[in-house]
């Protein structure tokens, strides 16, 4: 250990932002389990680094006592004096032991210890970028699958994309690009584990504010996202401006915005609705693409009664009730949904209508 040494650690210090002291205590800790294991000694010993020279003391540390029970790590009084004579019961007398071979084993020693320290300072700093994006997306290359598992290279780590957070029928084949939304960063003693997802209902959010400029500057809020990963979502967006048409600008000019997301999901159909403060309004947008001849707001209940055309009473529901269940999910009321014959209307005029959105 030398001068050299020393100004090695400065510099990762520098780099790494690992504090030499931090390196140097951990180094002499290491170097006292070195010191027992190769020399067999079961004194108890200390190990100082000089923090200028570099220059390593093995110590042995015992204690002053009036009786030795233990001479490994007890010092007689009497013997203690004859070291110094200050010495008294109850001090501790240090004695270099510094074995003549030990820089080769220290520096072995130091070298394993600085390596396990950077590789913890690493794992550490990635898991803090990672933990605070959780919620974030990450494009990243799929690169294999272990028992349904799909792993995928972000770069400086792995993330791994769980079989039930996978899109039902979506295959990943190795070194294709793909858009995941980060759900949870563990950390753990291999570093930190990122879980994503391609399911979660946050994705679909993250690529429309990806797509969407408006969305991005604040103009355009997405109030609420419903989703059946790889079938069908919805979306209920709002604008502050009211010159700014929410579901124009998140399709784009010629459909480019939201076909750009549709081929990032594969194919998912995607809905945009228009959010409104007015309940019925906010429902009868949700049902889109189905037309909506009345809604019925019961609050007490939360449940928001619909009446639809006949012919529109199977787009309404969806197939297996999946448009339905998508806008009961969107705007958080439970929907009835009821054929104009079956509610015993006898014209259209007798309730109120809610023309369909030209802009939708």
């Amino acid at each position: 250990m030398n001068t050299e040494f020393l100004e090695a650690l400065n510099d990762l210090e520098k780099e790494k932002g690992i504090a030499i002291e931090v390196l140097l205590e951990a180094i002499e800790a290491a170097l006292v389990s070195a010191y027992k294991k190769n020399f067999g000694s079961l004194k108890n010993v200390k190990v100082h680094i000089d923090r200028t020279t570099g220059e390593i003391q093995v110590m042995s540390r015992r204690d002053v006592v009036a009786e030795v029970s233990d001479d490994r790590a007890e010092i007689g009084l009497a013997e203690a004096k004859e070291i110094d004579p200050r010495y008294e019961e109850g001090d501790v007398v240090e004695q270099e032991v510094t074995p003549k071979n030990f820089g080769r084993i220290a520096a072995q020693t130091a070298k394993q210890v600085v390596v396990q320290r950077l590789r913890e300072a690493e794992r550490g700093i990635i898991y803090q970028e990672f933990s605070n994006r959780e919620g974030d997306i990450v494009t990243g290359i799929v690169q294999r699958q272990e028992q349904k598992n799909v792993f995928i290279d972000l770069g400086k780590v792995e993330a791994v994309l769980a079989p039930t957070e996978q899109i039902s029928g979506e295959s990943y084949e190795h070194n294709d690009r793909v858009k995941t939304y980060i759900v949870e960063v563990k950390k753990t003693t291999k570093g930190p584990q990122i879980m994503v997802s391609r399911t979660h209902p946050g994705l679909l959010k993250r690529l429309f504010e990806l797509e969407v400029p408006e969305i991005h500057d604040g103009i355009i809020e997405i109030k609420s996202v419903s989703r059946e990963a790889g079938f069908r979502s919805k979306i209920s967006v709002h604008s502050s401006d009211e010159n700014v048409d929410p579901v124009g600008a998140c399709v784009g000019p010629k459909g480019a915005r939201v076909q750009a997301i549709v081929n990032e999901l594969r194919g998912e159909k995607i809905d945009i609705v228009k959010w409104s403060e007015d309940p019925a309004v906010y429902v009868a947008n949700a049902l889109s693409p189905s037309k909506v001849l009345s809604v019925d707001i019961n609050e007490k209940e939360s449940v928001a009664a619909v009446v639809v055309p006949d012919y529109q009473l199977s787009l309404a529901i969806g197939k297996e009730g999946q448009n339905a269940r998508l806008a009961a999910k969107l705007t958080g009321w439970k929907i009835d949904i009821k054929s104009e014959s079956q509610a015993g209307l006898e014209s259209e005029a007798e309730l109120p209508i809610f023309e369909e959105d030209t802009d939708e």
